[in-house]
């Protein structure tokens, strides 16, 4: 199985129509194309090459901060037209990432991502159990935790959802950094300062304020409104056992669009979670 896919190109399942941002561009511009197209990053063009790639994660982690230029990440890993899906997918997994532009002659000419080599694998064969390569540590929080408090918990676990349980440690949602964005909004602050003129300025500059004028201007930030995470999350969970299959798993995430499942032992505990990206290492390890 693994050699029949090693047959399938990166032009066989990579994006052609290509959603991106480019510099100089802001925060607001990322965060509708991630909305309007339904996707957690895009590459960034400058000139029409690519310069960088940035995430919703860049922007929780930064919420300061609003030019993409100073969110994204510089010189991405790349990819060819002509290599193999398991050569992406070892630098998916290599590297951490969840997409590659596709460049040839220095021009982007589509992106692949975990989630386009995952819909190839739903398609295939692959029975080994999911539980041989999931990994070994979750991260869950209490359905009461408010969401600025998930989404700090997220970002120090470096991980892009987390299963949510009651009290009495029952599975009862899931919440994505996709949940988070679409639950955030942008807060204006105002902010004063104070700046002297001199004596030299025309009595009439500014309205007659010469002595002292007060500039005011604007700074925005994402902010998590105060809610606790069961207002927000999924409730009805899509779940797998250790013993699901690879392909299997595959298909529940392609036709339903999850990064992620969460994996219940025989009585209905949860024991994991399941990334889709953890599926590209049967491609790899084989």
């Amino acid at each position: 199985m693994k050699e029949e896919a090693r047959e399938i190109r990166v032009r066989d399942v990579m994006v052609r129509d290509v959603a991106y941002v480019t510099v100089p561009g802001t925060r607001e511009e990322l965060m509708e194309v991630c909305k309007s197209r339904c996707i957690s990053g895009a590459p960034v063009l400058k000139d029409g090459k690519v310069v960088g790639v940035v995430t919703r994660q860049d922007l929780l982690k930064n919420p300061d901060e609003e030019q993409i230029a100073m969110l994204m990440t510089r010189d991405p890993i790349t990819i060819g037209p002509e290599e193999s899906i398991c050569d992406a997918a070892r630098l998916m997994i290599t590297n951490k990432i969840r997409r590659l532009p596709v460049v040839e002659g220095g021009r982007l000419v589509g992106i692949i991502s975990v989630a386009d080599i995952v819909r190839v694998m739903a398609g295939m064969d692959f029975s080994e159990p999911v539980g041989d390569y999931m990994g070994d540590e979750t991260v869950a929080v209490w359905d009461e935790t408010p969401l600025s408090v998930v989404g700090r918990i997220m970002e120090l676990a470096c991980v892009k959802a987390v299963p949510i349980l009651n009290v009495n440690n029952e599975l009862v949602g899931l919440i994505t950094d996709r949940d988070l964005i679409n639950a955030a909004v942008i807060e204006d602050n105002i902010v004063d300062s104070d700046f002297s003129l001199g004596s030299d300025e025309d009595e009439w500059t500014w309205e007659g304020m010469r002595d002292t004028m007060r500039i005011y201007y604007s700074i925005s930030k994402i902010s998590l409104p105060d809610r606790p995470v069961k207002e927000v999350m999924v409730k009805e969970v899509i779940t797998a056992t250790r013993n699901s299959g690879v392909s299997e798993c595959a298909g529940v995430m392609s036709r339903n669009r999850f990064d992620q499942l969460p994996v219940i032992s025989a009585r209905g505990k949860l024991v994991g979670l399941l990334f889709d990206r953890d599926l590209l290492k049967v491609l790899v390890l084989m």
